[in-house]
């Protein structure tokens, strides 16, 4: 967006213990090098360089946890907005306003909710037309992948989402959750581009892209429409209230605060916290609380 960004998060923190030693120093340091090229890209680190993190578990142990916290994963991405900015504006200081705001997202109806919220925002604002269209969005990286990819005429929907063909894509987890193909356990990405390959929502890429743009036509007319019957089925699986949906979508940043979910999983979330409970503007996903 013009002012901020929008991003769904996965901690993966399965994925980094799966790592080699080797691979979390390369990977810190390609994060925070010792040294630097001349056009400002990391170095190739030295085995001295490597060393220092290798032959010190503290501090191994250390590098390992934070490639898979959010916190330092945006310390890590403002603070580069933050640098180009400021070099393109030829200004110092502050570029962010405040620290991140993050939302726990607790089950699978608020995981499908918040990603087409994300996916949604340049048409919610007036900035779009369709999903397609939306610069700067996870959707039209997707889109832009099947409308233009060699691999999709050759491949399954489970192998192109997890090819390295994905040249819009690639960085994103897949889409579909897909249990009789999938390994369990980590499912290491070895392409260096995402961690994982495990997709994150029980329903396919086209499902989700088919629902996104139905929903982002309604966001944009005077009049929600009935949704159709052959998109009711993934609402209804993962057990959001149909007739909620599109209100859920549009005010999903509103109404819940720092976590998301059904009435049943934000009040364990609550507990796990040592609190009373955790505040939600009503029950917009419109699941039953019994």
């Amino acid at each position: 967006m013009s002012n901020h960004l929008h991003l769904v998060f996965r901690s993966r923190p399965d994925v980094v213990a799966a790592w080699s030693d080797e691979e979390v120093a390369q990977r810190w340091l390609r994060l925070f090098p010792a040294r630097r090229n001349p056009d400002g890209s990391p170095a190739v680190p030295t085995r001295p360089e490597l060393n220092m993190i290798l032959n010190q578990p503290e501090v191994l142990a250390s590098r390992r946890q934070r490639l898979s916290d959010v916190s330092w994963y945006m310390r890590c991405l403002a603070e580069n907005i933050a640098r180009r900015s400021n070099a393109e504006d030829e200004a110092r200081g502050h570029f962010w306003e405040g620290r991140f705001r993050a939302q726990v997202l607790l089950d699978e109806a608020s995981l499908l909710a918040c990603a087409a919220y994300v996916d949604l925002n340049p048409i919610r604002a007036a900035m779009a037309e369709t999903p397609e269209s939306s610069k700067y969005t996870g959707a039209k990286d997707r889109i832009d992948d099947l409308t233009h990819s060699s691999d999709r005429t050759r491949l399954s929907t489970h192998d192109w989402e997890r090819s390295r063909g994905r040249q819009h894509s690639g960085w994103m987890s897949p889409i579909e959750i897909d249990e009789q193909h999938d390994p369990v356990g980590p499912h290491l990405d070895h392409s260096g581009r995402r961690g994982s390959l495990k997709g994150f929502l029980s329903v396919s890429l086209a499902s989700y892209l088919e629902l996104l743009d139905w929903t982002g036509r309604q966001l944009r007319s005077d009049k929600v429409g009935a949704i159709p019957s052959h998109l009711q089925p993934i609402l209804t699986r993962m057990g959001v209230d149909t007739h909620a949906w599109c209100d859920v979508v549009s005010r999903f940043g509103r109404v819940f605060m720092r976590a998301a979910g059904s009435p049943e999983h934000l009040a364990e979330e609550a507990s796990r916290r040592g609190q009373g409970w955790l505040c939600a503007r009503d029950n917009p996903l419109g699941i039953s609380s019994a």
